[in-house]
């Protein structure tokens, strides 16, 4: 009966709380407009300093034009593929395509992840295509600069890191107006970082002010196919020292909403998915503006601003940024810069969330299997949990011993509710049964139990972690539903166990329950299903047990 109630708990919790956020989304698109914002400004004042951000003078949404005028819709993505050259990228962890226009990273494909669609193909996290766009883009602000919509020189058209190498640059040049700018990318061996290097040479005559931008525009489809069991978050986070994290939904953006500060010298700025992330990680220490941005065709600019400062006449200048772009692998994140493993969204409850996943993975080092990790971890909670739950047991057992005497009350008194009620209680404190007390023990868990919903639901871990047989991925469902059916199984194997109640209605109910909740079991990852069996298995256990000793000792206490 306890994982009913927990489950009830946790669909009322879970449901409450997505159609409440459902509400705010779908009141929020009112007055909303589509047509493009106009071009980001600053808020910052201008006093002449060199590492202050100016206003953004160049347009950044990504608008070419062919050489007989501008285009639109999904003819600009066909005009893209004959604008400029392409340039090929392979690491040990990347197959990466750019064009020379920008240079713009049009798509990324990770070598170690496979897709949702197929564990035979690679799953592609940017990628330029009809259905969905989203790409990474740099340039410099100031008068007459290079910036995403120039085309670049490559010297050659395909980049591999070689087995015997363990690093890789790709350089992008360019002169323009007397001015010369290189972007050289560094891979780096087992990195998802990407290093970006800035180089700006000065050939005029004056000397120059220069900022650099580094973007990622998106539109704002959630490809990992988010649903009301299976909620996931897809949108801009931001981290800085002063704000923490905050989370930037599209739909705010498109309202011009900027709950978060522009200025800072720390912190990053993502856009996550399910499972995975695309983060600029400026240096510490260095002042940086972020943006976010409505651009035209409903896509949207996420990123930051770097002052390279004033370069003199024939000098130089330059500055470096990071590109991450990955799987929402905690311990990498963590290392990389300070707040970038809350990606990892773990909701309201993170501090119980995360220590859970360390014990898991701390477990998964040894079993070496996620899913055998999953039922140990189970086992663990359970043993800790166990006087809650021995207490909620004993507290059903003995209502399952009064449970003729209660029912012969209702015959006695079935026409006057009150006066049931008082014979009722004086049963209650004649047998020392406390009627709420298998229900409070079973409330302090909750938490415990959605926080684990979470670490299994948000794990990167466990996409295409295989278990046993035909479970292949706990990330996903059962494609034949034996866990979701041996779950049912095991709450109606629970409801025997408990006392029946005496009002029919609910005795049907509770018929019932087992039989409805596993239908949400079949939508549910393996993972999930996969720990509230092993929850039931051992529940069930321990209830039978405690159940036979107090009617045993009922038995005894009967006169012969």
């Amino acid at each position: 009966m306890d994982s009913l109630r927990i489950f009830a708990a946790l669909i009322l919790a879970v449901s409450s709380f997505l159609l409440v956020e459902a509400w705010f989304e779908e009141d929020s698109k009112v007055g909303q407009t589509q047509e493009a914002a106009e071009p980001y400004e600053s808020k910052q004042p201008t006093n002449g300093n060199e590492n202050e951000v100016p206003a953004v003078s160049v347009s950044l949404d990504r608008e070419p034009e062919s050489r007989s005028g501008k285009i639109t819709g999904a003819e600009r993505i066909v005009l893209d593929e004959q604008i400029g050259n392409k340039v090929k990228v392979k690491t040990d962890l990347f197959e990466i395509t750019y064009n020379s226009i920008g240079p713009e990273i049009e798509r990324v494909e990770l070598l170690k992840h496979p897709s949702k669609e197929s564990p035979n193909e690679n799953f592609v996290i940017l990628n330029k295509t009809f259905g969905h766009n989203y790409t990474g883009q740099i340039g410099l602000i100031g008068d007459g600069l290079a910036n995403h919509k120039d085309e670049f020189f490559i010297p050659e058209a395909h980049y591999e890191l070689a087995g015997d190498t363990d690093v890789l640059e790709v350089p992008f040049s360019i002169v323009k107006d007397n001015v010369t700018v290189i972007h050289t990318f560094t891979f780096t061996r087992g990195s998802y970082v990407i290093k970006i290097n800035t180089m700006v040479k000065n050939g005029r005559q004056e000397d120059l002010d220069v900022h650099a931008y580094y973007q990622l525009v998106r539109d704002d489809s959630n490809p990992s196919g988010s649903s009301m069991m299976m909620p996931t978050y897809t949108g801009v986070a931001l981290f800085t020292e002063d704000s923490k994290y905050k989370k930037i939904d599209f739909s705010d953006i498109k309202k011009g909403q900027k709950k978060y500060p522009n200025s800072a010298d720390n912190g990053w700025i993502a856009i996550i998915q399910h499972y995975f992330l695309g983060a600029w990680l400026p240096e510490d220490g260095k002042p940086r503006e972020y943006f976010t941005r409505l651009l035209k065709n409903n896509l949207y600019g996420v990123g930051v601003i770097l002052p390279i400062g004033n370069i003199p006449s024939q000098s130089s200048g330059g500055v470096q940024n990071r590109l991450y772009v990955g799987p929402q692998d905690q311990d990498n994140l963590s290392e990389l810069s300070n707040g970038l493993n809350l990606t990892v969204d773990y909701g309201w409850l993170t501090i119980i969330a995360s220590p859970l996943f360390r014990v898991l993975k701390w477990i998964n080092e040894y079993v070496s299997n996620w899913g055998w990790s999953i039922v140990v971890l189970t086992i663990l909670i359970k043993l800790i949990f166990y006087p809650l739950s021995a207490a909620s047991y004993k507290s059903m057992a003995k209502m399952r011993v009064v449970a003729p005497k209660l029912q012969k009350l209702k015959e006695l008194y079935g026409s006057d509710k009150q006066r049931m009620q008082q014979e009722m209680m004086s049963l209650y404190k004649k047998e020392q049964i406390n009627p709420l007390g298998g229900c409070l023990p079973i409330l302090v868990q909750i938490p415990v139990f959605i926080a684990l919903y979470w670490v299994l639901l948000a794990s990167v871990e466990l996409r295409y972690a295989p278990f046993i047989l035909w479970i292949d991925d706990l990330s996903a469902k059962d494609p034949f539903y034996v866990l979701p059916i041996l779950m049912g199984l095991s709450m109606i194997i629970q409801t025997r166990l408990n006392p029946t109640p005496p009002d029919p209605v609910q005795a049907k109910i509770m018929k019932i329950m087992p039989i409805v909740f596993s239908v949400f079991f079949f939508f549910f990852p393996a993972g999930l299903v996969l720990y509230w069996l092993a929850n039931n298995i051992l529940s069930i256990g321990q209830q039978w047990r405690i159940t036979r000793v107090i009617e045993g000792k009922t038995r005894a206490n009967v006169p012969k």
